[in-house]
């Protein structure tokens, strides 16, 4: 095995992103873009179409062919939808550096709404384009080129370095087939030995934080009648906006701003607002009998959802026990009607997947290197936190894991029309993995 005693003969023998190479294995993975959206029950994804690309490229520098040092894990849950495990072994069992999280699924694309077709890549000079480029079939042919590298020029390391391809990140309702699948059978208990670097980001910088997402649906229940005659009706749409505001205004007490948001620079606090509104139809004259508003809270990782739903439910029962107190809409508007002994309700659920926020320990390993790798290769560094949520990596950080995230797609295209990445950034994305395992190497703790 090749000599590599310092950190720049490593990154002499691990070079730059090979273009030609890079963009033959995305193009073979953004064609199977249409066979892995990811949006039950309609579309299941089948990751093993995207999987069977990595295997192709990394088994021929495994020991399972005998080409290499690449010890290569294809493990499946569900038919068609496996995950895969890397690892280039180093000589220390106790130090590993693990790249994990980069999906082998995507959010769904309608071609009519894109300006090309999103199912193959297009090549714009420096653009990639097709949906994944960005999130996240971008970063699995980046890793995979990484480990590749590894497997060709055999650099002796310390490290165990392990990539971990995953399927079924981009929806929650169907457990038990990626990388939740793979924490409860302990096939990445090791990885807590070193810092997890999670690979689904964009803009290059660290994100340090997320935010957690509780999908909710507030139901009114009125009494229909002829909009002719509004005080013989229960107006479920005015009890909706009236409760609603109630609501949120408590939601804004209990839940204000925190101090640690600054510290992580979070664009915004935790939110709580509406997205939908339906009811069951009828015609313009009428008032309906119901009516359902549907949001999300988005909470920064400061706050507990377990917490935020208790909240939610107890202002609903208090809303319900004094319908009479709140506020009306018009002299006619109200939401009990004594003599029919009837009164307008509210009910609130909650989708079963919820997701926590994450804050990234800032005094970790991890964190240290992933901050000078970035501003060695980019120039500056700038971490920073969204309220976005990133499903999984809660539970990673929960069981012990030094979880830190990047990613080197465009945040503008994510889960966007005309999705896009561009190959400098990749490259970018590749030399920093490189100097975090540089880093690492010549770390003696």
């Amino acid at each position: 095995m090749a000599s590599s005693s310092s950190t720049f003969a490593l990154k002499e023998v691990l070079g730059e992103l090979d273009r030609g190479s890079y963009v033959t294995l995305l193009s073979k993975i953004i064609g199977e873009a249409r066979h892995v959206q990811n949006n039950p029950p309609d579309l299941i994804p089948k990751e093993d179409r995207v999987a069977r690309h990595v295997l192709d490229s990394l088994l021929p520098l495994s020991t399972s062919t005998g080409g290499g040092p690449l010890v290569v894990s294809h493990i499946a849950y569900a038919e068609g939808r496996g995950n895969v495990i890397v690892e280039y072994p180093g000589s220390d069992p106790a130090r590993i550096i693990s790249f994990v999280g980069c999906h082998m699924d995507v959010v769904t694309a309608d071609p009519t709404d894109w300006e090309f077709d999103p199912f193959s890549l297009s090549v714009d000079g420096d653009k990639l384009r097709g949906r994944g480029t960005t999130d996240c079939l971008g970063h699995v042919a980046l890793v995979t080129q990484l480990m590749r590298r590894l497997g060709e020029t055999k650099p002796e390391l310390k490290n165990t370095v392990v990539a971990v391809f995953i399927a079924n990140e981009e929806n929650s309702s169907v457990l038990g087939v990626g990388v939740d699948a793979l924490v409860k059978d302990g096939l990445l208990d090791k990885l807590k030995a070193g810092p997890l670097f999670w690979i689904d980001t964009a803009d290059k910088q660290p994100c340090i934080g997320t935010g957690g997402m509780i999908a909710w649906r507030l139901r009114a229940t009125g009494k229909l009648f002829h909009s002719g005659l509004p005080h013989k009706a229960i107006n479920p749409l005015e009890l909706a906006m009236e409760a609603f505001k109630e609501i949120q205004l408590r939601f804004y007490m209990d839940f204000p701003p925190h101090p640690k948001e600054e510290v992580y620079g979070f664009a915004t606090p935790s939110t709580m607002k509406p997205t939908q509104w339906s009811y069951p139809g009828g015609g313009i004259n009428q008032i309906p009998a119901e009516c359902t508003i549907s949001g999300d809270v988005r909470l920064t990782p400061f706050y507990s959802v377990t917490d935020v739903v208790k909240k939610l439910e107890e202002y609903v029962d208090d809303i319900n026990a004094n319908i009479e107190k709140l506020g009306m809409r018009g002299p006619v508007s109200k939401y009990v009607l004594p003599d029919e002994n009837l009164r307008g309700r509210l009910t609130i659920t909650f989708d079963e997947a919820m997701t926590s926020g994450v804050a990234c320990n800032l005094d970790s390993r991890g964190f240290r290197v992933l901050c000078k790798a970035t501003e060695e290769v980019l120039g500056h560094v700038k971490p920073y936190s969204i309220t976005g949520s990133l499903p999984l990596i809660r539970e990673l950080q929960d069981e012990g894991f030094d979880v830190q995230t990047s990613g080197y797609g465009i945040m503008a295209t994510y889960h966007a029309r005309n999705e896009y990445c561009l190959f400098s950034d990749m490259c970018q994305g590749f030399q920093v993995f490189v100097s975090i395992i540089s880093q690492l190497e010549a770390d003696s703790n």
